[in-house]
């Protein structure tokens, strides 16, 4: 549910006489407020032979999508009508000053308790793409999420040409169980929880092996599966979003190319390929141009997994339908990538390059104030109650984050002491070889705590993050809140902070909100730290985060008068 209203531009005191010429009329300006609001409700919903209640927003899976304009104001009214408390986070929405909106629980807000209401207030400043929004609590963003379609400024073309129409995907996995009980489980086992039964397309499996009302004689003549309908000889603009928990996806449309033109709502250097690569928290818009005639074409979304972790292996299907094709018209069938296909995966990363045009400029920063380096690692801690005695975890720098129980953001604004340290380490305590799996270090264990690391207004950060082979290397997509930064080098093995910098590309790299760190190698990335406040940054596999993948950045406030975090809404949720 969404209205709409201008914010008007001001205008100059003139004589009544003059204000009475149509000319000299006030008129809207492109900023506009845009109006949503998000009912929390379950709702009884039917996928592989089976129903069950889900958590949703206005009982739709996947939730609606907001539409704005590039420095747009949004506001979003939620309203928990569930038994759990809630939170929404606008992934990849920089958040500017406003902190309060951001929406992970107990780190810039406490949660929306049953029956609660919380009004969302940001504006999208300098943001145009596509991105997603998400419960932060929990792992009720298995369902409860949806896109954020930000359109350029009105007037403003897009860099590459204008396609005919444009189609939204949200990619996301499904289980049969509630995934509450699926999390709860598996911290009382001290284990990994249950795989998802399924892929889904906009809220759709496609066939599935193991349900018998999906195998028809007529392949894909089924409704658990979706349609996208297309016209001959016309360009379409996919936006593809990964709203998944648990598994990076390969996605792929049978006899067609996918021309990429932007990754995590930030333009790139268009190029083709037949197969793009999206870890939980990222977006690509591509370009799609049909063939002259007609035909059905396989949309296929596969998992990509190049380490020795059990994943869903179920490809998710959806059809790309010409019009005026016969729905009993034979399909184009493709293969998907193997699933451990890091040869595809990587030239895929290896091509993303920021546009870097006159409009669109990488301001890559070519000094750091602060050079980090943090391991990323999976660990055993004591846990008695749990099978074997220890409980899986994970960590950055062998710290395995604690939350708390009050907002960090709270915490720092209001001086509220005995919530967090700011002693997050810099490096790796004991330095080791990282990479070598039959070197790890035989203690596994990992020190628990609230720590945040402390930026000064506007310093800029270089950040290493380094894969290690405790327990197993994987990859990890790694989402910094309130940022985006530049991916200016990664690479296999150790981190060698001698020869890899002179590698950096600091003139053309991809600028993102969530970056892959390759499974036994390392990613650099570049941000200047100018926007004041408490800043998550995690893993965006919710498995890891849950185990404690994760950490927080401080950004003190400015001098100037834009430089500071603006006072917190007077409906801001207590815990």
């Amino acid at each position: 549910m969404a209205t709409t209203t201008f914010r008007w531009s001001p205008v100059m005191i003139l004589p009544l006489v003059l204000l009475a010429a149509t000319s000299l009329l006030p008129s809207p300006v492109e900023c506009m407020v845009r109006h949503y609001k998000f009912n929390v409700v379950l709702t009884n919903t039917s996928r592989l032979c089976s129903t069950k209640p889900i958590v949703t927003v206005n009982g739709q899976f996947p939730g609606p999508t907001l539409v704005a304009r590039e420095d747009d104001t949004v506001l979003v009214k939620v309203v928990n009508h569930v038994q759990y408390n809630m939170s929404i986070h606008w992934h990849g929405i920089r958040q500017l000053r406003t902190g309060w909106a951001d929406g992970p629980a107990y780190i810039t807000q406490c949660p929306l308790q049953p029956g609660q209401t919380y009004l969302y207030n940001f504006t999208l400043t300098g943001q145009r793409g596509t991105l997603l929004w998400h419960a932060h609590i929990l792992w009720l963003r298995a369902t409860v999420h949806g896109a954020i379609v930000i359109l350029p400024k009105r007037g403003v073309p897009y860099p590459y040409p204008k396609p005919h129409k444009e189609h939204t995907l949200v990619l996301a996995e499904w289980w049969k169980s509630d995934v509450e009980i699926v999390i709860k489980e598996a911290l009382n086992s001290g284990g990994a929880p249950n795989i998802s039964d399924a892929h889904t397309i906009n809220g759709l499996t496609g066939p599935v092996a193991g349900c018998p009302s999906q195998i028809l004689d007529s392949l894909f003549d089924c409704t658990e599966g979706f349609t996208l309908p297309v016209r001959p000889n016309m360009t379409y603009m996919l936006r593809v979003i990964n709203a998944g928990l648990n598994e990076e996806l390969f996605f792929k449309i049978a006899g067609h190319k996918l021309t990429v033109v932007e990754v995590d709502a930030t333009y790139v250097k268009p190029f083709k390929v037949d197969t793009i690569v999206l870890g939980p928290g990222q977006t690509t818009n591509v370009l799609v141009t049909t063939q002259q005639g007609s035909g059905r074409y396989v949309v296929s979304v596969s998992p990509f997994m190049d380490a020795p972790i059990t994943v869903d292996n179920r490809t998710a299907t959806a059809i790309l339908h010409y019009t005026g094709t016969q729905m009993a018209a034979p399909v184009s069938l493709t293969a998907p990538p193997p699933i451990n296909s890091t040869l595809v995966a990587t030239k895929f990363t290896n091509s993303l390059l920021a546009l870097n045009s006159k409009e669109y400029p990488a301001n890559v920063p070519t000094t750091v104030d602060h050079s980090l380096f943090f391991t990323i690692s999976l660990g055993l801690n004591k846990c008695p109650t749990c099978t074997g005695g220890a409980r899986v975890v994970a960590d950055f720098n062998n710290v395995t984050f604690d939350m708390p129980t009050v907002g960090l953001l709270q915490a720092h604004y209001f001086g509220i002491e005995g919530v967090f340290t700011d002693d997050f380490p810099a490096n790796p305590a004991q330095p080791y070889d990282y990479t070598n799996t039959t070197a790890q270090p035989a203690n596994l264990a990992t020190q628990n705590g609230t720590r945040v690391y402390r930026l000064a207004y506007n310093d800029a950060v270089q950040l290493v993050l380094q894969d290690t082979g405790m327990i197993t290397p994987e990859n990890h997509p790694i989402h910094l809140h309130g940022f985006n930064f530049f991916e200016v080098g990664r690479g296999v093995g150790n981190f060698d902070p001698e020869k890899d910098p002179r590698r950096f590309n600091l003139v053309d790299p991809v600028e993102r909100n969530t970056v892959g760190v390759p499974a036994g190698g390392w990613t650099a990335i570049r941000f200047r730290a100018d926007n004041p406040g408490v800043w998550f940054m995690h893993c965006h596999l919710e498995v890891h985060t849950t185990w404690g993948l994760k950490m927080a950045w401080v950004v003190d406030n400015g001098k100037g008068p834009n430089e500071s975090i603006l006072p917190p809404p007077s409906d801001l949720p207590k815990c």
